[in-house]
């Protein structure tokens, strides 16, 4: 099949991913990425950073413009990097609460505190080796390679959303939820699932578009 045999040709992206420390690696035909409008109604309801950074609704891409932009894609590298942040079960199943919910001790408001905060770390080390990949791609000329990662953007503090310019434009790039990819079901159907809840060290995301 065609597809098998392009497939060979990202082998540079994949070994390079797994040297940056990926779980899993999968080159996948574009059009296997879910894409549904109901993904970005829970940007929209219970997400705290909604409308708070330029890579998130709804300043990002809308649904439909995604679906058109996804079309002109061929492939799309996919991968999982396990979390060298940790939760207990205890702490994962309060990680939605509220720091203000009557419910929460000083000491489990703290360790929910601390695991946020790892976890923002990580995910700026995944925001880095997205754009490693997306760079690698483009210098073997798949000059219209981009990447994605998952959740809000945290490269900033504070996102320089008033003024609508992103001050970090070589770093910042949209979350896959944002333009509607169901994370999920896609990994899913690549036979990569990501266990949700998570148990222990969450599992992130990341997606490059190739060509």
């Amino acid at each position: 099949m065609k597809f098998e045999v392009d497939i060979t040709k990202f082998g540079f992206l994949r070994d390079l991913a797994l040297e940056l420390g990926a779980s899993e690696v999968k080159v996948i035909p574009a059009d296997e990425i879910v894409v549904e409008n109901r993904v970005v109604l829970k940007c929209r309801v219970g997400c705290k950073e909604y409308g708070k950074t330029l890579m998130c609704p709804p300043y990002a891409p809308s649904v439909d413009e995604f679906r058109k932009i996804l079309s002109e894609y061929s492939y799309a590298l996919i991968l999982k990097f396990k979390s060298q942040t940790e939760a207990t079960a205890e702490i994962a199943k309060l990680l939605s609460k509220e720091e203000n919910d009557p419910s929460l001790t000083e000491e489990m408001k703290q360790k929910i505190r601390d695991f946020w905060a790892s976890w923002k770390a990580d995910k700026r080390g995944l925001v880095k080796k997205i754009c490693v990949l997306e760079k690698a791609a483009v210098n073997k000329g798949y000059t219209l390679a981009l990447g994605f990662t998952t959740g809000s953007c945290v490269i900033c503090d504070a996102c320089n959303v008033e003024e609508k310019i992103c001050i970090h434009p070589t770093e910042a790039r949209y979350s896959a939820q944002a333009v509607g990819i169901n994370v999920l079901q896609t990994l899913e159907n690549a036979g990569m699932p990501i266990p949700f809840p998570f148990e222990k060290n969450p599992e992130s995301f990341g997606l490059v578009l190739i060509t």
